[in-house]
């Protein structure tokens, strides 16, 4: 499947993420539930998975067929970010044949002393057919990224870096999204809090190619503690 076949596929969709990381409730040391998850995607229409590990990219694409979007997490001495922060982790998605390779692209510490842009552009010069998906906070560092040859930009890490904390409020960044759609020629991927149908349809309306949606879909436990919360606060 070419790049421009695969994002058509992608354009105007739900992109589901199916990840369990250790200590998380869906996380089995020695298997995985992921491709279960993955299974209930693909049957309620989604087209595209985000998972992380080898192990997982693997089971998802065996039991679906489906594109996949891959990265690990992995943390690292010296280094603040941990999805797919270095080569090793680039080699075991393109090992696992992931269809799309989801690298952190903020402005973090790395261990290895490059910047997200220098290292992406080691990336491309090992595996030249790679397709890079920048994992962002802040608009400059998705410019930044697609100008080092990142193929798509998502806004995936905005509120979780030093930097972009204190604008987390546990609503989508809708205004990240649009700047981003307006400035950037490649496809932006909307992704982080978004829990509502509704806020993917305002997404699509505002620009993005495609809508990650994660723990409102695939993490169990986060889905009934927002129910449970609810409860307890009627009560209060």
């Amino acid at each position: 499947m070419t790049k421009e076949e695969l994002f058509e596929i992608m354009r105007g969709e739900v992109i589901v993420s199916c990840q369990a990381t250790p200590g998380e409730p869906l996380y089995i040391k020695d298997g995985t539930v992921m491709h279960l998850m993955a299974r209930a995607a693909m049957l309620a229409g989604a087209k595209v998975i985000r998972t992380s590990s080898a192990r997982d990219i693997v089971a998802i694409k065996e039991e679906t067929g489906l594109p996949v979007i891959g990265l690990i997490k992995r943390e690292y001495p010296g280094y603040t970010g941990r999805i797919t922060m270095t080569m090793k982790e680039v080699d075991e998605c393109m090992d696992a044949l992931a269809d799309i390779v989801s690298i952190d692209c903020t402005v973090c510490t790395r261990g290895d002393g490059l910047t997200p842009a220098e290292f992406l552009k080691e990336v491309k010069k090992k595996y030249p057919n790679i397709i890079i998906m920048a994992d962002c906070a802040t608009e400059q560092e998705a410019i930044n990224a697609y100008e080092a040859g990142a193929d798509l930009v998502g806004t995936t890490m905005h509120g979780y870096t030093p930097k972009t904390k204190s604008e987390n409020n546990g609503e989508p960044n809708y205004e990240l999204v649009e700047k981003l759609a307006k400035k950037l020629p490649c496809p932006v991927i909307a992704e982080g809090r978004v829990h509502t149908p509704q806020q993917v349809q305002k997404m699509l309306e505002l620009g993005a190619f495609s809508v990650v949606v994660g723990g409102a879909i695939t993490r169990p436990y986060e889905i009934a503690l927002r129910f449970i919360n609810a409860a307890k606060d009627f009560k209060k």
